[in-house]
């Protein structure tokens, strides 16, 4: 069976602004690795496993040029562009119409869904437990995902609930059926869902025969269904198909999650064996990269006096001074065009800063 890995890569990164834009959002930037984008680091992750000619990314029209100047060695048609933005199941529909058109039966494909925009740890760990994972998948024709047992009370991930038996007596890189997915809980809620046991964190990475996604589709979602035999003549050059863009235009905005997972009964979750974070907004970065001696993880040049516990990011073509004197707990970030400085834990209200800008005319800065 041929293996395919399908990164997704279309997000926009609002919460890493003024780093992250529209056409170069964090998965191009180097936020997580001194010497590798985000996008880089997942291609190389994977590809000791699944080699670059199996590798597809799954983008928007906007940042398919960047990403294929970006990673050269990948083939030019690997980078799937996205018509329209319409979310993760109508993204994942595309990318298994490309594999089904140009590799036939999707009895014989296993798709890999990964993310560009993660901080993984211990690759080897990671692939095996992607192999472990496809293994499953393909064996049990079952919808696989990974989960991350919590090491942290946290309200901005979503979780997966399994049985009781589950992963407090599993042994590594085994799989226990989903018995439901929590939404993004209060603080009360993932307290106790730090301590159960019995939930982990949803870490957005999903494990398939392509043949056993699209049976999802048609039980779950019929007009996705629909429309990715639509995309696959289109992709065919049958006559009178209609092109991508039409098919995809009218399809529903709708995370594969909510659309499929949550309502498939053949879905299993596999624990990750290795260290994960979603680097979400800027205080991600003090859980990812190295800190110096006061607990300050700095990018670029900065001088730093009398401050701790900060995240300080310089990233000026001209090499403008940047300098923080006397602070705890901040954020700061430099670009030719932008600075934002906020408190670490108000690093989720990035987006509504950036909302503001747009209000005030300033789309050019976003």
């Amino acid at each position: 069976m041929q293996r395919f890995a399908v990164i997704m890569a279309g997000g926009s990164g609002e919460r890493f602004w003024p780093a992250s834009r529209r056409a170069r959002p964090k998965q191009l930037l180097r936020l997580t690795d001194a010497d590798r984008s985000m996008l880089e680091e997942a291609i190389d992750r994977i590809s000791p496993l699944i080699p670059p000619t199996n590798i597809l990314i799954a983008t928007s029209e906007v940042l398919a040029g960047p990403i294929a100047e970006a990673i050269p060695a990948l083939p030019r048609e690997n980078v799937i562009a996205e018509p329209a933005k319409r979310n993760t199941a109508a993204c994942l529909a595309l990318a298994a119409a490309h594999l089904v058109q140009r590799h036939g039966n999707p009895g014989d494909l296993a798709m890999a869904v990964l993310t560009a925009d993660h901080k993984i740890g211990a690759p080897d760990q990671f692939r095996a437990t992607v192999d472990a994972a496809l293994r499953f998948a393909t064996a049990n024709e079952a919808l696989v995902t990974i989960g991350v047992v919590p090491n942290r009370p946290e309200t901005g991930y979503g979780y997966i609930e399994v049985a009781p038996a589950g992963p407090r007596a599993a042994e590594p890189l085994a799989t226990w059926p989903v018995a439901c997915f929590r939404e993004k809980p209060d603080l009360e809620t993932a307290r106790e869902y730090a301590g159960s046991g019995l939930h982990l964190w949803n870490s957005g990475m999903f494990f398939w025969r392509v043949s056993t996604f699209l049976t999802g589709l048609a039980n779950h979602m019929p007009a996705l269904a629909k429309a990715t035999d639509e995309m696959v003549s289109a992709l065919r050059g049958e006559r009178d198909a209609p092109p991508i863009s039409e098919i995809f235009a009218p399809l529903a905005d709708v995370p594969i999650d909510v659309g499929l997972m949550e309502k498939a009964h053949n879905v299993h979750v596999i624990r990750a064996v290795f260290p994960w974070d979603d680097v979400g907004a800027w205080d991600a970065l003090a859980r990812t990269r190295v800190s110096d001696e006061s607990g300050n993880v700095v990018t670029g040049d900065a001088v730093l006096i009398d401050t701790r516990d900060s995240i300080v990011f310089n990233e000026t073509a001209e090499g403008m001074a940047v300098a923080v004197i006397g602070l705890e707990g901040v954020i700061v970030a430099t670009t030719p065009d932008g600075v934002l400085v906020c408190q670490k834990d108000r690093a989720q209200d990035v987006r509504r800063a950036l909302d503001e800008i747009r209000k005030r005319g300033g789309d050019r800065f976003t």
